[in-house]
């Protein structure tokens, strides 16, 4: 996975009007969750503040990343956990991050790319891509920018379920039965197979 880093500010006030105010300043209001528990064993908050001119390049972007934040002096390794925006004009309201290290495993939607040219394709198909990620589980240092799919083989009217993939050192997460992609028929590849059909 890619790494960015970047730098927050711990919030000691933590109300709506607080955050209200932290956003006109530029910051998202933003909480950290990690292994630290409270006494009802929930996991225990660490609020901060980041500017959103420096958590713009993580979240407004197709990549996923894992961000090294550095809050008051001490470096957090964390992922984004839940991000909350505005209904109506889409902008940034909050941001959720959960604390992780290199050896505990961690589960994120890690972007398909569809690799070669399918068969159905050649054939006058349309390749469709029904989803744009699939979850893994794995240690952060294991998991790739990228799951690349090879779909040279892929046949017009085939398709490729999640169940037959298989990533080296990764866990799937996501339901087997979940279509991945597929080649669909289109008016010029129904003309051909059936101007065949009346050669034979």
């Amino acid at each position: 996975m890619r790494e960015i880093a970047l730098n927050g500010q711990k919030r000691t006030d933590t109300g709506k009007k607080a955050s209200k105010l932290l956003r006109k300043e530029g910051l998202i209001p933003c909480n950290l969750y990690g292994e630290k528990k409270n006494e009802n064993g929930q996991p225990e908050a660490l609020a901060f503040a980041i500017p959103m001119a420096e958590l713009r390049k993580a979240i407004y972007t197709p990549h996923v990343y894992v961000m090294n934040i550095t809050i008051d002096g001490t470096l957090h390794v964390a992922i984004v956990k839940e991000l909350q925006f505005h209904p109506t004009t889409d902008a940034l309201l909050h941001a959720d991050f959960y604390e992780v290290n290199a050896q505990k495993p961690i589960t994120v939607g890690i972007p398909v790319k569809l690799n070669g040219l399918a068969q159905g394709v050649r054939d006058g198909g349309r390749i469709n891509l029904s989803i744009r990620k699939i979850n893994v589980t794995a240690p952060y240092k294991n998991i790739p920018e990228v799951l690349d799919i090879d779909v040279t083989n892929l046949q017009l009217g085939k398709s490729i379920k999640v169940g037959e993939l298989n990533f080296e050192g990764l866990d799937i997460a996501t339901s087997p039965e979940v279509v991945v992609c597929s080649v669909k028929a289109t008016r010029a590849s129904r003309s051909a197979a059936a101007n065949e059909e009346a050669a034979e």
